[in-house]
């Protein structure tokens, strides 16, 4: 298949794949109010049973991303506790809603050369691994723990905030090169020290930051303090 064919393919599928997280929040009627389209076509779409135009697939997808943005959806689904930590699970484990933001962290960084996509594990590894797809990048991910069977590593040990505990990160020694452009990716933020550390390894490792990406970011000191480890820019999905 041709690469001009398969943007078409693709644009489809995103279409059906807005469908399908948008409707967890609008009724059918809603949509087909906001669309201007019958709820039988767009049920029909939304379940891959008959696939629009290429015109009529970019149409839908940039009218409703104008009217529901994916910050919104994202919002909806956090689970807020009193101390004001969430619960992200009903966003990081959907497949079609991860699928939409990678293509909008892509957009930000189009232009750029992003060689690897890093995030520390475990709860950004979904989101990072679709980023890394939609860039063409390899995916770097930064554990607590030593790998078995891996000889080298590059380290960075760090302090968790207030609690005076300590913490490192690993990643393989080959898996970042000298001069290598990475992109940070996180789920969420809250102080940054994690992000600091992933900084940290890119900088040993005499790699280049391209920038962060971060879903969810909570607080606002955690912006000053990723600041002052580096002049990358920081985007910011959804600040709860």
């Amino acid at each position: 298949m041709s690469r001009p064919r398969l943007e078409q393919v693709k644009k489809k599928m995103n279409l059906i794949s807005l469908l399908n997280v948008v409707k967890s929040n609008y009724t059918y009627q809603e949509l087909s109010q906001i669309t201007g389209l019958p709820i039988t076509v767009l049920a029909r779409y939304a379940k891959g049973h008959v696939l629009p135009s290429d015109k009529r697939a970019e149409e839908l997808f940039h009218i409703i991303t104008d009217k529901i943005p994916l910050e919104e959806i994202v919002l909806s689904r956090l689970v807020l506790d009193e101390s004001g930590y969430f619960d992200s699970s009903r966003v990081i484990w959907d497949v079609d809603l991860l699928r939409l933001i990678s293509q909008k962290a892509a957009l930000l960084f189009a232009g750029k050369k992003v060689d690897k996509v890093m995030t520390a594990a475990v709860d950004g590894i979904p989101l990072a691994s679709f980023i890394a797809e939609e860039l063409g990048a390899d995916l770097v991910i930064a554990k607590r723990y030593k790998e078995v069977g891996v000889k080298e590593f590059l380290e960075v040990t760090y302090v968790i905030g207030s609690s005076a505990m300590v913490s490192s990160l690993y990643i393989p020694k080959n898996s970042l090169k000298k001069d290598d452009f990475v992109l940070i990716v996180d789920d969420a933020v809250r102080t940054g020290e994690t992000n600091i550390a992933l900084i940290k390894l890119a900088e040993k490792a005499k790699a280049n930051i391209v920038g962060l990406f971060i879903l969810i970011a909570t607080g606002k000191d955690w912006r000053e303090m990723l600041q002052k480890e580096t002049d990358a820019p920081i985007y910011v999905l959804t600040e709860v």
